[in-house]
């Protein structure tokens, strides 16, 4: 029997017995290929989500797409985006806006995973984009943070570059569903982007992150056949090689005969 796609149920039900896998996809091909090599969750941009396609490529990933911080105002904005992304297949949103904005959703039913330890959003409160949690002040804030999304009535929170201990122990302490982003293996699942994964990520690669192909290489190889096939057509163009006969339409030689007398 082939697998379904989970619940908000079905994954909370699996807390503590097995870790998750979670990736980031950006394209339908990409979010194919995770539901073809078994991923369980999916983030995804709202915008790819809502192709028609997308449920054609991933039927039985657990999909959340991101209402990102600034995009929305408003917990009426954030309401009418999560149910936009609900109507088109969403199972849940991803939401890092502040606490009154969670629990309006949730008392919507509608299922909410935050964001906790860096956030990249406030990343500025926190000293910037490093690790949260490494003392036993910030380990508390980030406590306090999943506690907070909690009692609102979040299901899941990402909790992204705190010390594995320390994640580790808030999990087990709580009822949400922990997805790791650098947080070590004691969460519920492990995070990463697809980008990172498949090496095709020319910029700075995270410290969690495991790279396990190299597409930039192929990317910038394809390039090369690109300029090269581009230069050769140039070529072609510059020195009437092309078009061929064969690329060309005829015309029978008394139509054109009769044709030309008529332009004469």
């Amino acid at each position: 029997m082939g697998r379904t796609r989970p619940t908000v149920a079905d994954l909370r039900a699996l807390k503590g017995k097995r870790q998750l896998s979670m990736l980031r996809v950006m394209s339908l091909p990409e979010a194919e290929a995770a539901e073809r090599a078994g991923v369980d969750l999916i983030s995804v941009p709202p915008a790819l989500l809502a192709q028609r396609e997308f449920r054609d490529a991933a039927p039985n990933c657990f999909a959340i797409p991101g209402l990102e911080y600034g995009d929305f105002v408003t917990a009426d904005d954030y309401l009418r985006g999560a149910f936009a992304m609900i109507k088109a297949s969403a199972d849940a949103v991803y939401c890092a806006a502040g606490m009154g904005t969670v629990r309006r959703l949730r008392d919507e039913g509608i299922p909410v995973c935050g964001h906790s330890g860096l956030i990249p959003s406030q990343a500025t409160w926190t000293g910037g984009f490093k690790a949260v949690g490494k003392t036993a002040e910030t380990a508390r804030l980030v406590w306090n943070q999943v506690k907070a999304l909690e009692e609102a009535g979040a299901f899941a929170a990402e909790i992204e570059v705190v010390p594995s201990e320390v994640a580790a122990a808030i999990s087990a302490r709580t009822s949400l569903m922990l997805i790791s982003m650098g947080a070590g293996a004691g969460c519920d699942a492990q995070y990463l982007f697809a980008d990172d994964v498949l090496g095709s990520n020319t910029g700075h690669v995270p410290r969690h992150a495991k790279v396990y192909r190299n597409f930039a290489a192929e990317y910038e190889r394809l390039q090369q056949e690109r300029v090269a096939a581009f230069s050769e057509y140039v070529a072609d163009v510059r020195g009437g090689v092309y078009p061929e006969a064969r690329h060309q339409v005829g015309i029978e030689a008394e139509e054109l005969r009769q044709f030309l007398a008529e332009l004469n």
